[in-house]
């Protein structure tokens, strides 16, 4: 692919971005692979690589799971699909709308992969949060996220489950929540004994809460768990071995946030107040913690005053 290094008034007086990104796959099972992103905030320097991508080869294709944060991502995962294997990419699922896992959905839409999502997905893409996230990225992210950078929609809207078969190869899509997302999916692969899990399950970072519903991202957990799978690939952090211990860090921070907001959310106290008296240790030395955690408290605070 060359390397990519963009010039460009359109960027500014002192545009000059030198691609430094590298994507290495890690295979994890027979035909299995993902890539992982930085437990970082997205920025212009790591191109918005925030968060894991994989694909799945098969005798038919190749199913990638995900398309990165930004279209340069994308193209590189490309690249590095293509020094796997000769098969073509027929299909991307996303595991939900959020802008690290979908800004490359278009460099996957012009090599002819079709596109799966939820349904839910609809919603995002004709709301108001979704266009403005994109015009605060195009500058957050330049160049690599730019006006040519465009919020893709599926090909094929599931509701609750759908089994896709290409070549010899299932993958069983179900759809979780509203969860962290209301669009989640869960991918299974029964012939590899992988499940990519989305941002249903964090890894070496504090989790990104949102607007989530965390009372059904907890029963998703529990979901992920009866598939009973050899490796999880989580949506950020390193895949997984021991599904079961690793899973137990996400449930163990959601269950945290909801003990330690319920009482102030339901009497009404104010957050303040119930953010300082909250035992962070265990959290508080993990990557993102600042920049996510008051915020996640906040919401689950809000939210459990909704249920």
């Amino acid at each position: 692919m060359g390397s990519f290094i963009f010039f460009g008034s359109a960027y500014g007086q002192n545009a000059k971005s030198v691609d430094t990104i590298q994507l290495k796959p890690i295979q994890v099972a027979p035909h299995t692979y993902f890539v992982q992103g930085f437990a970082e905030m997205g920025s212009s320097a790591n191109q918005n690589f925030i968060s894991n991508a994989g694909f799945v080869v098969t005798p038919a294709g190749v199913v990638v799971v995900d398309a990165l944060g930004s279209p340069i991502l994308a193209q590189k995962l490309i690249a590095e699909v293509k020094k796997i294997t000769s098969q073509k990419v027929v299909a991307v699922i996303v595991s939900h709308y959020h802008a690290d896992h979908v800004y490359g959905l278009q460099e996957f839409k012009k090599i002819g992969a079709k596109i799966y999502a939820q349904g839910e997905g609809r919603n995002y893409l004709s709301s108001e949060t979704a266009r403005q996230r994109l015009i605060a990225s195009r500058v957050d992210f330049a160049p690599w996220v730019n006006t040519n950078t465009n919020l893709i929609s599926a090909d094929v809207w599931i509701d609750q489950k759908l089994k896709l078969s290409i070549g010899v190869v299932d993958f069983f899509i179900s759809r979780v929540g509203p969860a962290h997302a209301p669009e989640d999916l869960m991918i299974y692969v029964p012939s590899e004994k992988v499940l990519f899990a989305g941002d249903l399950v964090f890894r070496g970072r504090i989790p990104f809460v949102g607007n989530a519903d965390s009372k059904g991202w907890l029963k998703g957990l529990d979901e992920i768990e009866k598939f009973n799978p050899n490796i999880v690939i989580p949506g950020h952090g390193n895949y997984s071995v021991k599904p079961s211990e690793d899973i137990a860090f996400t449930r163990n921070y959601l269950k945290y946030l909801r003990e330690s907001m319920s009482a102030a959310a339901i009497n009404m106290d104010p957050f303040e107040d119930a953010y300082k008296q909250a035992d962070w240790s265990e959290y508080e030395g993990m990557p993102l913690f600042r920049a996510a955690n008051r915020m996640n408290a906040y919401n689950v605070y809000l939210s459990i005053q909704a249920e």
